[in-house]
């Protein structure tokens, strides 16, 4: 199969092909290779690839899933694949390999998806744009001086490159969103508790972090978060199984919503003219589809600046506990040779928090989750701008990083993204849809809409129907597999 077909397909149109003899996942895996080699030297999103796992599936496959044979990448943080290097973007832990899989990556395989390589992410996770010192900066697809967000920026600018249809991130304050946003295409984070983070973790960032994917189709999401959903054994938390599969989902009609706009963000940051009228013109679509749609005002359950605080002791009591853990068992320093400035004064934060704190710091976490679900009593959504802004250039997070200590960094990263984090503290759903774009630049827009606890199926509802309104996967960035002539 050549790259420029490839392309062509959703990972779901790929499974069919593969299901029905047309092509084989070797020929899939290939053409997804040659997309690697010929846009990954200008967006530097994948930082390793694999010789084949465990042998392609090749043509039908016997009880094959939805996604079996498709090529897929995952991000190199938060799942172990057994035998391959997890490094978590950071010389600190720079050649660590997997003993085994995560429960995670047992459901990938199961999936039957062929998992060929890892993609970049900020040292930690530790940031919303990939510009670790390890590997270097991911570039957007769109415009190459800019950032592809982060810290699922890796997979994000792959998907929006065409190397492959659909790919692993995670998302603790937004790092699914964000790229999805910068990159133009669609990301949901699940509900707390939806896929687990077993067995080496119960919980990760104390709740605040989840498992999801990026893509370029509503339905290549559902379908994966399909096959991934559900908890292991020991898992402390549980959100109910859905009524009905989510890819159904995507066909469902939303009926007419109560949907909630928040046009300026919680903090002070205010929304950028392309993000305004981006937003107004998603109102002005959602009325046409008949939904209710009212400006709101939303009582987050803190005010801001103890918000930040609360996230900070939150965030860096659990990075110094991750960096110590490396440090011991490589037996490496924790110092500027191992560590960004951002990571270092996290971790210097972090050694400062009482127990104290860290326990005042979740019942502010209950705050916001108690103060958000009785918004969702009232009302069925929130849309929001996913960033108030357009994708920023390449550095802009890094001037004056070196004087900041933790709390001053995580108060920058929520500035600059202050519509995201509040439904990672309170657990529950949120999506960034690719409605539109600014007219000026032709720069991606996000728009966010978020909803009660365990309501996936309420936005997967949704964005079918915005995806059949106004179509994205068709726009394509400067920098696209298929636009390689003979590929």
């Amino acid at each position: 199969m050549r790259v420029a077909e490839y392309v062509s397909f959703d990972a779901v149109g790929l499974a069919e092909l593969v299901a029905g003899g047309e092509v084989t996942s070797a020929e899939l895996e290939a053409a997804a290779r040659e997309a690697t080699r010929v846009v990954n030297p200008r967006i530097n999103a994948v930082v390793e690839t694999w010789p084949a796992d465990d042998g392609p599936i090749d043509g039908p496959v016997p009880g094959g899933t939805p996604l079996a044979g498709v090529p897929f990448l995952i991000k190199d943080i938060g799942v172990a694949m057994a035998g391959r290097r997890m490094e978590l973007g950071s010389r600190l832990a720079a050649g660590n390999v997997a003993g085994a899989d995560s429960a995670l990556m047992q459901r990938f395989r199961r999936a039957g998806l062929v998992t060929f390589g890892r993609t970049a992410t900020p040292e930690m996770a530790y940031s919303v744009t990939t510009e670790p010192v390890l590997y270097g900066a991911t570039r957007n697809p769109w415009n190459l001086a800019r950032s592809a967000g982060g810290s699922s920026g890796g997979s994000a600018a792959a998907v929006a490159a065409g190397v492959v249809p659909i790919a692993h991130a995670t998302d603790a304050a937004g790092s699914l969103r964000i790229p999805a946003a910068y990159n133009g295409l669609f990301g949901l984070k699940p509900t707390r508790g939806r896929v687990s983070m077993g067995p080496d973790f119960d919980e990760l960032y104390n709740g605040l972090a989840v498992h999801g994917s990026v893509s370029r189709t509503v339905r290549d999401s559902a379908a994966l978060l399909d096959l991934i959903r559900g908890p292991e054994p020991g898992d402390p938390y549980f959100a109910q199984e859905p009524s009905r599969p989510y890819a159904e989902e995507v066909t469902r009609p939303p009926g007419s919503l109560r949907i909630g706009v928040l046009t300026q963000a919680w903090g002070g940051r205010r929304t950028t003219a392309p993000v305004a009228d981006a937003l107004s013109r998603t109102v002005r679509l959602l009325e046409s589809l008949g939904h209710r749609v009212a400006e709101v005002k939303v009582d987050l359950g803190a005010d801001w600046e103890e918000f930040v605080l609360a996230n900070a002791r939150l965030w860096t009591a659990n990075l110094t506990a991750s960096v110590d853990g490396l440090a011991a068992a490589f037996n490496r320093p924790v110092d500027s040779s191992t560590l960004e400035p951002v990571t270092l004064a996290g971790h210097h934060y972090g050694q400062r928090v009482s127990g104290a704190q860290f326990v005042n710091a979740l019942a502010i976490r209950n705050r916001v989750a108690r103060s958000l679900a009785g918004y969702f009593d009232t009302h069925d959504l929130l849309l929001t701008p996913t960033l108030p802004e357009l994708p920023v250039p390449l550095g802009t997070y890094a001037e004056g990083a070196e004087a900041l200590d933790g709390l001053g960094w995580i108060g920058r990263v929520f500035d600059r993204s202050p519509f995201t984090v509040a439904f990672n503290v309170a657990g529950t759903p949120a999506m960034s849809v690719p409605v539109t774009a600014d007219a000026g630049t032709g720069l991606p827009i996000g728009m966010q809409f978020a909803a009660g606890y365990g309501l996936e199926g309420r936005l997967f509802r949704l964005a079918g129907q915005l995806e059949q309104a106004s179509p994205w996967s068709s726009r394509t960035p400067e920098v696209w597999a298929g636009n390689h002539p003979g590929h």
